[in-house]
């Protein structure tokens, strides 16, 4: 690959900050994705929640997969107006969320819609609110299998759940949803050693279930257990980030062979002090969760420290501080991408080196039409 393949040669017309889209890399990674399951789409259930973009849709959809989770209503709406045979929203819905779950599946029939549950007051109020529409809502559960931000465990109180779904006509089982985030050890072997061994009793709980529900689906993880769970053919893997990459798995998911498709654009904006440069590039343009030596990669620096961030500025120490100019344009890499699309309402789409288009950035708006 060129080291220099992210200069864009029209970069005058990208703004900045921003995030290009480099279409040959982002078609790479559907393709990638794709050919790592050996073409089985069916087994692919890819996360939106990275991308966003109706566009992305269309050349995943084009790619032959049809099933998508989400973690908003609003990702669910862009991904049925653009096709999609099947969305589930991985997240436990309450308040109006719910009633806006059902209008959605009211406005788009051609779409099977399923979310989660994890207790008994939400299976009932779903019900109840799908009865009175005259709905069948499509649940999972969702198993704790030791992340322990939701879920409910193996056990006595997954045993009355399952039971008292039973008698909720107005809500379809469709199977357990087990997501491991946690584990993202770098060496493959040891991340995949403790994945199998926290899903083991998820699985044999699955194998059991599956006498009376035998159509059920076990929907396993994210793209850090992508390598491992696609290993296992009666699982539907749910990878998202790799669609668009970025510093952080890069660095620790060796054995994926993504392409960095989503890149951060910012100029510098002043030279305050003799080895400082200032960007434009402040945590209202990157995502901020981590500490600041992880945020994002420069491309095009060398030697350099990222000293201080702001909303609308980033403060770097350089060497050969003489060389950089006021309205000189860097390049970076996300550390986390996910948040970091977020934060913006479009990309600038990269193709051959220029600039060809912009894409909207849809779904980060947390309400469209419902």
């Amino acid at each position: 690959m060129n080291d220099h393949w992210y200069e864009i040669e029209n970069i005058e017309t990208v703004d900045s900050p921003s995030i290009s889209l480099y279409l040959e890399h982002l078609k790479f990674n559907i393709e990638e994705m794709v050919s790592m399951v050996h073409g089985q789409t069916d087994r692919l259930m890819p996360h939106i929640k990275t991308n966003k973009m109706p566009r992305v849709m269309e050349l995943l959809l084009g790619s032959g997969i049809s099933k998508f989770k989400s973690s908003t209503i609003s990702e669910a709406e862009i991904a049925a107006e653009a096709g999609a045979k099947a969305v589930f929203i991985a997240h436990q819905l309450v308040g109006p969320k719910l009633d806006r779950f059902l209008r959605l599946m009211e406005h788009y029939p051609n779409t099977e819609f399923s979310t989660l549950v994890d207790n008994l007051d939400s299976a009932e109020l779903l019900n109840q609110k799908a009865k009175e529409k005259e709905l069948t809502a499509n649940i999972y559960i969702d198993i704790n299998n030791g992340m322990d931000r939701s879920g409910i465990q193996i056990g006595p109180g997954l045993d009355e759940l399952i039971n008292y779904l039973k008698i909720c006509k107005s809500l379809n089982f469709k199977g357990l949803h087990a997501y491991d985030g946690h584990l993202r050890d770098s060496d493959f072997e040891v991340r995949n050693q403790k994945i199998e061994q926290e899903v083991m009793d998820v699985v044999v709980y699955f194998d059991a279930l599956r006498v009376d529900y035998p159509h059920a689906q076990l929907i396993c993880g994210g793209t850090p257990s992508f390598t491992s769970h696609l290993l296992q053919e009666n699982r539907i893997t749910s990878p998202g980030t790799c669609v668009l990459w970025d510093w952080g798995y890069g660095e620790k998911l060796t054995e994926q062979n993504f392409k960095h498709a989503a890149i951060l654009v910012t100029r510098v904006i002043s030279k305050p002090t003799e080895g400082i440069i200032t960007v434009d590039l402040g945590h209202k343009s990157v995502a901020a969760e981590n500490p600041i030596d992880k945020r994002v990669k420069f491309l095009n620096l060398d030697g350099y420290e990222l000293l201080s961030q702001s909303e609308e500025h980033g403060v770097i120490k350089v060497k050969d501080w003489d060389k950089y100019k006021v309205g000189d344009v860097l390049y970076g890499i996300p550390y986390h991408i996910c948040p970091s699309i977020n934060l913006h309402d479009e990309v600038s789409v990269i193709e051959n080196g220029k600039k060809v288009d912009t894409w909207e950035i849809t779904a980060r708006k947390r309400k469209l039409r419902f």
